[in-house]
């Protein structure tokens, strides 16, 4: 559980006004930086001034398991999400997507990585791959996004840059300003993969507008 303070003078809500929170699910797995995008996002509203609550569920944190984060931003009470009241979901894995769709408002957005690894239980069981189709079957009336997060992470340099590709396609659906985001990335990764970063999210941004 976290908070991020800042002040609220000038705080703004892009869906109506004051007390309106726009609350997002981040999902993937250990190893493909969810927090990481977490901590992004919440810089972003510390520069805006916006008021943020979060909290992450991670187990052991073990690489390979099951990560959530919820966001909360101007949300001046409560770190947790109730399921049905998402409004967006930014998620690095399909299996993850599926997991978490049950937090999913009706009218929310869902940008998911069209890659998936199956859950070693799958394995075990001799179970057969539940398939890309399967796995979104449970979006019936939200909007979904699929990313090849990993071919486009390619084009700015380095795999390890999907979190950020995800974060650039799904920025134009968050109530933050585009240069927030990019100075929070600025200010969160390494300065020697800075500018690969800020590629990914360009590459991501540019994605979701086609």
């Amino acid at each position: 559980m976290w908070i991020m303070h800042a002040d609220l003078s000038n705080g703004r809500d892009s869906k109506g006004g004051r007390g309106m929170s726009f609350e997002v699910i981040i999902a993937g797995v250990g190893g493909q930086g969810t927090i990481l995008l977490s901590n992004i996002i919440g810089e972003a509203c510390v520069i805006e001034g916006r008021s943020i609550r979060g909290a992450e569920t991670h187990g052991m944190a073990q690489r390979g398991g099951s990560i959530e984060c919820q966001v909360r931003i101007d949300q001046e009470y409560g770190c947790h999400i109730a399921p049905g009241n998402a409004d967006l979901m930014i998620s690095f894995d399909l299996v993850e997507t599926a997991r978490f769709a049950h937090y999913m408002k009706q009218d929310g957005i869902v940008v998911t990585n069209s890659e998936y690894t199956l859950p070693t239980s799958v394995f075990m069981q001799n179970l057969p791959d539940p398939g890309p189709e399967f796995l979104l079957s449970a979006f019936n009336t939200q909007k979904v996004f699929s990313v090849n997060a990993r071919t486009l992470a390619e084009q700015a340099g380095t795999v390890l840059t999907q979190n950020v590709v995800l974060l650039g396609a799904a920025s134009r659906f968050i109530p933050l300003n585009e240069s927030s985001l990019r100075e929070a990335i600025s200010r969160r990764v390494p300065e020697q993969s800075k500018e690969m970063n800020l590629s990914a999210f360009d590459i991501g941004r540019k994605f979701a507008a086609q």
